[in-house]
């Protein structure tokens, strides 16, 4: 359980780069390093968090934890991978923005988003080798990564992996031995009822239950959020926005989204920031509070779903789908490589020739991620000096 927890927080205080970043960390620490799961598993988990609303990477680590160590696995993964970047928003919150605002933090911000280029460069290459072996994965890799740059919205994604789920088994033409054969039942446990029922409720009680009080009505606001966002951490915006943007001054609401894409870890922390600005009597509460909120839908439904998600892909006629979906999780990989992650992180050729070298690292010589982190920091310092 320690080693679950540790392994989780050390990746939620490097995980710079936000979720298609994430995916890539994910992928090194717990299908490379550690064998947790292999390719074909991960990859399910990857397209099951694309279906669901809410932060996708943090539902990737909450299921790699329920699935290694039941309810409080999942919990532990959460925490581990959350309280760097909560601890960092409220920090953030408490003292304005004048870290933000030095140059050589600016500096080190660069650098690990450069060093997010490489993993997800990195992720995207091996899984396109793993999951695009044939033409047809390759088109529908291709096909995804296209639409996805050219109309850059959640619905986009959500369409793409349904058409590659139908194309995928649609075009194929033999069975696979290696998976069930018979179309047994899905089976929902307790658990998963529970959670599912509670899921229902809370959503019904945060769209139609009037509150007057602070505290429940941020409760409200955050779970209805979480509920309602799909296409992870930058979809949010609009959404809390629209929902609490009236609370605050657009200033410090927007230093706040600028704090959450600088920080690791998962950008759904940005609900830290606005918990405690709006609730400037128990700051603290108002946090953690938004926090577990935004989290909690997403978190209910993996708990709810994702053995069932697992049970169905054992079935014959389902495997070719989620072979299309996988092919397509590469593309949307592909896409978010290029938007926003490389337009975000490179400017100028020095960045180039800093990406390059450390693909060539990356693929080479396989250095611990803290390693890597500590020269990608130093590196960005350097080449923002010399820019400026």
């Amino acid at each position: 359980m320690f080693d679950l927890f540790k392994t989780f927080f050390l990746l939620g205080w490097v995980s710079f780069g936000g979720p298609a970043a994430h995916i890539g960390y994910f992928r090194q620490a717990f299908v490379e390093k550690r064998h947790w799961l292999t390719e074909q598993d991960y990859a399910q988990l990857v397209a099951f968090s694309q279906f669901l609303p809410g932060p996708g990477s943090s539902q990737i680590g909450f299921a790699i934890g329920y699935q290694r160590a039941g309810l409080f696995g999942g919990i532990l993964a959460f925490l581990g991978f959350t309280l760097p970047s909560v601890i960092l928003m409220i920090a953030i919150a408490a003292f304005s923005q004048q870290w933000l605002d030095n140059s050589w933090m600016q500096g080190i911000i660069h650098g690990l988003k450069l060093l997010a280029v490489v993993v997800v460069f990195d992720a995207t290459y091996t899984m396109f080798k793993q999951f695009c072996q044939h033409r047809q994965h390759q088109a529908l890799c291709l096909f995804t990564a296209s639409i996805c740059l050219l109309w850059p919205f959640a619905i986009s994604q959500m369409v793409c992996l349904v058409i590659a789920a139908m194309l995928g088994h649609f075009f194929s033409t033999s069975k696979h031995a290696s998976f069930n054969q018979t179309t047994t039942a899905i089976r929902f446990s307790l658990s998963a009822k529970f959670a599912l029922s509670l899921f229902l409720v809370l959503f019904a009680l945060s769209l139609f239950w009037p509150s007057n009080h602070a505290l429940l009505t941020l409760l409200k606001d955050f779970f209805s959020a979480g509920s309602l966002v799909f296409g992870g951490g930058h979809v949010v915006l609009p959404l809390l926005q629209s929902t609490v943007g009236e609370q605050l001054s657009n200033d410090s609401f927007m230093t706040g989204y600028a704090a959450a894409q600088a920080m690791p870890g998962p950008m759904f922390t940005f609900a830290t920031y606005l918990g405690y600005m709006l609730m400037p009597s128990m700051p603290i509460v108002g946090a953690l509070s938004a926090t577990l909120m935004i989290f909690l839908p997403g978190f209910l439904l993996v708990i709810g779903l994702v053995k069932q998600w697992q049970q169905l892909s054992q079935h014959s006629y389902v495997f070719p789908m989620i072979a299309g979906v996988n092919a397509a999780v590469v593309g949307l990989l592909m896409a978010a490589l290029y938007q926003p992650i490389f337009t975000s992180a490179v400017h100028h050729s020095l960045d180039i020739v800093a990406v390059l070298i450390g693909i060539f690292i990356q693929r080479s010589l396989r250095l611990p991620i803290i390693t890597l982190v500590t020269t990608f920091a130093i590196v960005g310092c350097v080449v923002s000096f010399l820019i400026h």
